[in-house]
């Protein structure tokens, strides 16, 4: 089972668990129904207004196959976004045993991104240095880190070898061009880093589907990918920003510069679970925005929560 992470490696003794107190690792999977939830349509249409961008919007609930869509077809540019396949294609390696996850990397200073993109581990090595590959998946997905998510990058066989991962799960909406400190060198550069929310969607769903089978005593941290998208501070108010208290939420965030007051890319991309235990993949891409960051996270958070309510009310 590709991408699945052995409980070795997973150290921590902490388990990931449903809203209900359930096993995350149970989602079996339905079909997407044909016709999309024309109310959260709507909505979502209001809240692009209030955003001042571009609004994108794809979420099915795994379990039932009902989805929710708003330009789910439009080209976004990924930003971080883009560390969740990077990361992907690296734990392929790791399965098939191209490599090991306790392997020391080594990084030149000149893979170091520019100082005016996020990454406590040029900060902390400003001429380069080494560390576990497990750790320089933590720091690409947790704490969204530049300079790993380029390692990782890199190690994957660079943007090809990326894009060559992304086409092998049959996710035909997403490309991967540059690095990240490619996509820095010219303000265009970022929007050739792209996604549809579908496709968003379904890189998650692929990765939702290979957790391991394990036994409800045992360690349930699914895959190692998935424990550090749960555990990531950044974003709080973005897809989590209105669900309700301790609602677990795998996500991952993407956020792009600002030009001429106009925000490139506002976007969180995640798997909610619902109180009854069933899984809400959505992905929220917010594009060339006007508005503060306020005003652009709560285009995601209200997006989030939209489908929260509506899925979560009992069926009339």
């Amino acid at each position: 089972m590709f991408l699945s992470v052995s409980l070795a490696a997973c150290a921590s003794s902490e388990k990931i668990q449903t809203a209900n107190g359930g096993d995350a690792s149970k989602s079996p999977t339905a079909t997407p129904s044909l016709t999309p939830d024309s109310d959260l349509a709507k909505q979502f249409a209001e809240f692009e207004k209030d955003s001042k961008g571009k609004l994108g919007v794809y979420a099915v609930e795994l379990e039932t196959g009902r989805i929710a869509e708003y330009n789910a077809g439009e080209r976004f540019a990924l930003q971080s976004v883009v560390k969740v396949p990077i990361s992907m294609a690296v734990m392929k390696m790791a399965v098939d045993g191209k490599i090991n996850l306790d392997d020391q990397i080594a990084f030149a200073k000149d893979e170091l991104v520019p100082a005016r993109m996020h990454s406590p581990i040029r900060d902390e090595n400003p001429n380069g240095g080494k560390m576990p590959l497990k750790e320089m998946i933590k720091a690409a997905v947790s704490v969204s880190d530049g300079t790993a998510a380029d390692v990782l990058q890199r190690l994957a066989g660079g943007a090809a070898g990326v894009q060559a991962f992304i086409d092998s799960l049959g996710v035909t909406e997403m490309k991967v061009r540059y690095s990240h400190t490619e996509f820095a060198e010219a303000w265009e550069r970022q929007y050739d880093n792209w996604s549809t929310p579908r496709a968003a969607v379904q890189l998650l769903r692929a990765l939702w589907s290979q957790k391991p089978k394990v036994s409800a005593d045992a360690d349930q941290k699914e895959l190692l990918l998935l424990t550090f998208m749960y555990e990531t501070p950044t974003g709080p108010n973005r897809l989590k920003g209105l669900l309700p208290a301790g609602t677990p939420v795998a996500h991952k965030t993407g956020t792009g510069s600002m030009r001429d007051g106009v925000t490139s890319a506002t976007n969180d991309v995640g798997i909610i679970t619902m109180p009854n235990g069933n899984h809400v993949v959505i992905a929220v891409f917010l594009r060339d925005s006007s508005g503060d960051e306020k005003t652009r996270e709560a285009a995601i958070a209200r997006s989030a929560n939209a489908v929260f309510d509506k899925w979560s009310a009992p069926a009339k």
